[in-house]
């Protein structure tokens, strides 16, 4: 029986963020997605966050070491926002994994569908070792627990970007993150772009029913929050000359770069070495 370890970043927030009615959603899907995989697939589920975020840390879930440090660490913003560095989020779920033989990670607002984990085992049966699952927007019509039932009803409509993503653990070690944190544009490219170059067979997959999120709200893109985007796009440039450092230029492999926006890597594209 294959197993498979899956982290999230719960975070403690108001009752005015959208994230306080996503985040007990996505948590009891993945329990019962966890329960729907049983006979099929093992599934630890990991959380990891700050000491203030202990209080909604999902029961059942095993806890990593807290996150001690975060982009506010590396710079000045104009709005202050306690983001982790995805590094951080993803070497807590290696140290804690041993023994798995995948790892997901997958933005704390992405609900799975029943289904998900034996989804994920069949894609990789099918010999897809790095792949991402893009969510399905539905409503906000239903965001209660006791209409988890409804939320599953919808089939929602297609949404661009990456935020689930599945990958060999014994290939972690050669991902190179720099610094980008969560919650900011560029993060899931980063993390997508290593995925890529260390796969023998690669994909995204942008329309299967596999998981959803609750609106489209896009916080992330709010103008106040540039700073956030700027500073992942400058991580994402070194993100870029590590892995062509490693297996030259991308140019040269256009495989690779059929998974990104056309022109993406030459804007990103920086002189090796530069720190």
């Amino acid at each position: 029986m294959r197993t498979i370890a899956h982290i999230v970043n719960p975070v403690c927030v108001p009752p005015s963020s959208d994230l306080y009615a996503a985040q007990p959603v996505t948590f009891e899907s993945m329990r019962a997605a966890r329960r729907f995989a049983a006979e099929r697939v093992a599934i630890k589920l990991f959380a990891t966050g700050y000491p203030e975020d202990r209080a909604v840390m999902p029961a059942e879930f095993e806890s990593t070491p807290d996150l001690d440090r975060s982009v506010l660490d590396l710079g000045t913003f104009t709005v202050s926002r306690k983001l982790p560095l995805l590094a951080d989020i993803l070497e807590r779920l290696y140290a804690a994994s041993d023994g798995c033989e995948y790892l997901v990670y997958s933005n704390v607002d992405i609900a799975l569908m029943p289904s998900f984990y034996v989804t994920v085992d069949g894609l990789i049966e099918d010999g897809h070792d790095a792949f991402v699952i893009n969510r399905r927007t539905i409503s906000r019509q239903h965001v209660g627990l006791e209409q988890l039932g409804l939320m599953y009803a919808q089939i929602g409509e297609r949404h661009p970007g990456f935020d689930c993503f599945i990958f060999p653990r014994s290939v972690y070690p050669r991902y190179s993150l720099a610094r980008v944190c969560v919650g900011a544009a560029w993060v899931g490219g980063a993390l997508a772009l290593n995925m890529v170059v260390h796969a023998r067979r690669f994909r995204v997959f942008a329309d299967l029913h596999a998981t959803f999120h609750l609106g489209d709200d896009r916080v992330h893109q709010a103008p106040e929050l540039n700073d956030y985007r700027l500073h992942n796009r400058r991580e994402m440039q070194l993100v870029v000359a590590d892995v062509e450092r490693d297996i030259g230029s991308l140019d040269d492999h256009p495989s690779i770069l059929t998974h990104f926006p056309e022109g993406m890597v030459k804007r990103l594209r920086r002189r090796a070495g530069a720190r």
